[in-house]
């Protein structure tokens, strides 16, 4: 009988194409393909960055959301508490955590990017290891494969907290992706139908304008975030799997065994009023989820909820209103490096109110060393000469970088400060108080402009 069934399945199959010739009215064309579209495409750096989320993701999940997430990295530079790989085989372990961790919400549509994980706080890095142009590209074609009405991910900019650069990398190109996917523009070649049958080469899909982008930040302050969008309890109990949102949060990480074996085997010994009592403490998930509205195309309030006004349906694509650039004199001193970056970033990108921290801000180990990136912008049509000073904390020292420069007419250059930090004390408080650097530059015995920096020093932090 099993035999006799297969051949019956095999002959429908085969005979299906004859019979639906035969059938009256027009063809049908493909449309895109409804298994993938989602409303939430959440994009981050590391497996195990969900983390950042999934309390909302869980609440999402719950109103039926359909989500769906992309790392940059598979993570193949973190450390491993459950075994002996690292590199490459780290990388592949922790993919299949993640896939493991997002599975426990039902989450199944995952996706990797494959940029190199980057350990330091400077996003230029992180984007030149990643390869920017070939990671926006797979991310853009993301965004058109799932067709979000809504991205999430983390806040692009410079804090003093971890502030991985990674982390920065997925929320810019998030950002960039967010205005490219809706032009199409924008590799063409992914909006291009075939020419030929089975043709390889093109993708045949649409462009697509998601509705809204928030931000999740990575950064120890709170208050410059406040009121900037809405914040998520995470206690609430979930209607599906009758637990608080924090606590499905807690059980889709447990699947991250090679970053926090130990921390989770801790806590596997808890009983559940002690679990609770850890998991909502100040640190942990104690305040809610905020989130920072980024844009919305959609219209609704700041800090409504994040699908307030969402209708479902393509939009049309909406090019970033570009800010204009403030007015400089003609000779000028400014940071440079990721901080300077980032205010042309959100420049050019429509995010003129996003929170950012003034003046800038950094956290380092110490001892070490800080490099002050610094650019001298010279318009005038003769060469200048410009010296640069910088007043510092007690124990801090200028190693190179200050004293006299000429500036050619006409061009920019790229002076650096290195400075000297100081060890810690051995008591020194588990949070130390930024301190303030000024860099001040002068002409002609004219001021031409002070540079601030505050930087917090601590006894562990990501290279700068």
């Amino acid at each position: 009988m099993k035999k006799l069934g297969a051949q019956l399945l095999i002959g429908a199959f085969l005979f299906w194409p004859v019979l639906a010739g035969r059938a009256q009215g027009p063809k049908t064309l493909p449309a895109a393909d409804e298994r993938y579209k989602v409303d939430i495409l959440l994009v981050v750096a590391h497996p195990d960055d969900e983390g950042a989320a999934t309390p909302y993701l869980a609440r999402a999940l719950d109103e039926h959301k359909r989500v769906a997430v992309v790392f940059g990295t598979r993570g193949s530079s973190g450390a491993n508490e459950a075994g002996a790989e690292q590199a490459a085989a780290l990388g592949d372990i922790r993919e299949v955590e993640a896939r493991n961790a997002l599975a426990t919400l039902g989450i199944t549509n995952v996706w990797f990017l494959g940029g190199k994980d980057t350990a330091s706080q400077n996003v230029l890095q992180s984007l030149a290891n990643w390869g920017h142009g070939a990671s926006l590209e797979q991310l853009v074609r993301l965004v058109r494969l799932t067709r979000p009405e809504v991205i999430l991910t983390f806040l692009p900019g410079t804090f003093i907290g971890e502030d991985h650069g990674d982390h920065q990398a997925s929320g810019l190109l998030a950002t960039e992706a967010f205005d490219l996917a809706g032009d199409p523009t924008v590799f063409p070649e992914q909006v291009a139908g075939a020419t030929k049958r089975l043709e390889v080469y093109l993708d045949n899909l649409r462009p697509w304008q998601p509705k809204k982008i928030y931000y999740f930040a990575d950064a120890d302050r709170e208050d410059i975030f406040r009121g900037k969008g809405p914040v998520y309890a995470v206690k609430e109990i979930s209607k599906s799997a009758k637990q608080p949102y924090w606590r499905m949060a807690l059980d889709s990480f447990r699947a991250h065994q090679t970053q926090a074996k130990s921390f989770l085997d801790t806590i596997a010994a808890m009983d559940e009023a002690q679990l609770e009592k850890v998991m909502t403490a100040e640190g942990f998930w104690s305040e809610g989820l905020q989130f920072v509205l980024g844009k919305s195309l959609a219209g609704g309030s700041l800090t409504g909820d994040i699908f307030e006004n969402i209708a479902a349906g393509a939009i049309p694509f909406a090019r970033p209103e570009v800010s204009p650039e403030s007015a400089r004199p003609e000779l000028s001193v400014e940071l440079a490096g990721p901080w300077s970056f980032y205010a042309e970033f959100r420049r050019a990108h429509g995010l003129t109110n996003l929170p950012h921290p003034e003046p800038p801000e950094i956290a380092l180990q110490a001892p070490g060393t800080l490099v002050i990136p610094l650019w001298i912008r010279n318009r005038t049509a003769k060469a200048q000469e410009v010296t640069l000073t910088a007043s510092l904390p007690a124990g801090w020292t200028a190693q190179s970088g200050t004293g006299k420069f000429s500036v050619s007419a006409k061009q920019v250059a790229a002076p650096r400060i290195e400075v000297n930090l100081p060890a810690l004390p051995e008591k020194s408080p588990q949070k130390a108080e930024a301190q303030e650097i000024v860099v001040h530059a002068e002409s002609n015995g004219q001021s031409i402009g002070d540079v601030k920096l505050h930087v917090e020093l601590r006894k562990r932090a990501l290279p700068q």
